[in-house]
């Protein structure tokens, strides 16, 4: 299946290329994306209905500004279903995927070794959605997903905070440890108190 018009406006919103409060301009997006205006009102709803784009009355629509309050509000859901994720993937996971899940967090550390906080990202990104491919619960995957994209932003100034990687890799080898120990409890556990310390870093944040 290809790309759908949603796709590709979503991609360019969470890319940056929109910025939060930025308009979109029904006209210039149908010419961006060479597509009808019936595409891209569809697109906006779909896009609204993930909390990605605001549709005002008689104003069009715009970019939604995720403030830091809502963004430690939705990591403290994220907290939950990530933890229940983890849980999940203690009680599922094969030899084959521990071993994968094992090269990512080796991977994580030569990033922070090298201090390549690009690559970090990329691989903490790569290990959460292993986690959850291994736990197989849709469910959680759907909304973790969704929830996710709405504070990429937020995720991406975090992760390039001075030292942030360096406090973050140790959670992230804990709960890779409990998962590949076919611990579900402690795996449970430590994405929770992960996903704690990144609450913690959002709140002591510059908004």
């Amino acid at each position: 299946m290809g790309e759908t018009l949603t796709d590709r406006v979503r991609a360019v919103i969470l890319g940056g290329d929109f910025v939060p409060n930025q308009r979109l301009i029904e006209a210039d997006v149908c010419e961006q994306f060479g597509a009808s205006r019936a595409a891209v009102r569809e697109t906006f709803k779909e896009l609204a209905s993930e909390g990605l784009v605001e549709i005002m009355r008689n104003k069009g629509a715009r970019v939604r500004v995720i403030s830091k309050a809502e963004a430690v509000e939705i990591t403290e859901v994220r907290m939950v279903l990530e933890g229940l994720a983890a849980y999940k993937a203690a009680e599922r996971v094969t030899p084959e995927q521990a071993a994968e899940l094992r090269a990512i967090v080796t991977d994580m550390r030569a990033a922070v070794e090298a201090n390549d906080l690009d690559r970090y990202s990329e691989l903490n990104v790569a290990l959460h959605a292993k986690i959850r491919e291994i736990a197989g619960h849709r469910t959680a995957a759907a909304i973790i997903e969704r929830l996710g994209a709405q504070v990429v932003r937020h995720k991406f100034r975090l992760a390039r905070q001075p030292g942030r990687a360096a406090v973050s890799l140790p959670q992230h080898e804990l709960v890779v440890a409990a998962i590949v120990a076919r611990d579900p409890e402690a795996a449970q556990t430590s994405m929770q108190q992960h996903l704690r310390s990144v609450v913690k870093a959002l709140e002591s944040s510059a908004d």
